[in-house]
């Protein structure tokens, strides 16, 4: 009796620690780039993301080749030219859900927060303050938000020949289905 109370209370614990944990490699992060020329998207599908919900931090990390444009050659040149992928492989962005208070994840629903941190390209970090929703329902915690990053902000040079065809700022859309971490 005594070794079902211990493992009782050890899963009792388990469930405590790692049950505020959700995580997700399969978050997507696309942006959109509307100038004047020339309109240009991307989408990631290989993001990988963590929240911890008893201390608020959240944490995405991507790959950089691992987004995907309509043309090969953007692609190309999106790699090689502009964010030099090879030698700066990673984003990251780490950062703290500022009213976390606000949200339930036991019980179904869409949770405004606002969310700050660092985001980090090309070995650059800038802070970072945004809005997301966090919605709660039977299939897990989707984590969504939208927000513009500039591209001077991460040292991200354009070619004048194509400065009319890229965005001076980015609008980046994140949309991340979180699932329990269990260990």
């Amino acid at each position: 009796m005594k070794k079902i109370s211990t493992f009782i209370a050890c899963m009792f614990i388990a469930i405590t620690v790692f049950g505020q944990k959700y995580f997700t490699k399969e978050g997507q992060i696309s942006f959109y780039s509307d100038a004047p020329l020339e309109k240009i998207e991307a989408i990631n599908k290989r993001v990988t993301a963590v929240i911890d919900f008893e201390s608020g931090k959240v944490e995405f990390a991507l790959l950089i080749k691992a987004f995907r444009f309509e043309k090969a050659l953007m692609e190309e040149h999106f790699n090689e030219n502009y964010m030099e992928s090879d030698k700066y492989p990673k984003a990251i962005f780490r950062g703290t859900i500022n009213d976390l208070e606000s949200v339930d994840i036991q019980s179904p629903g869409t949770y405004p927060v606002k969310i700050s941190g660092d985001l980090t390209i090309r070995e650059i970090s800038n802070p970072v303050e945004l809005e997301a929703n966090l919605v709660v329902d039977q299939e897990g915690i989707a984590g969504l938000a939208t927000f513009s990053v500039a591209c001077e902000d991460y040292k991200i040079k354009i070619p004048k020949v194509v400065i009319d065809n890229i965005a001076k700022e980015i609008e980046v859309n994140v949309d991340a289905r979180f699932q329990p971490l269990v260990k």
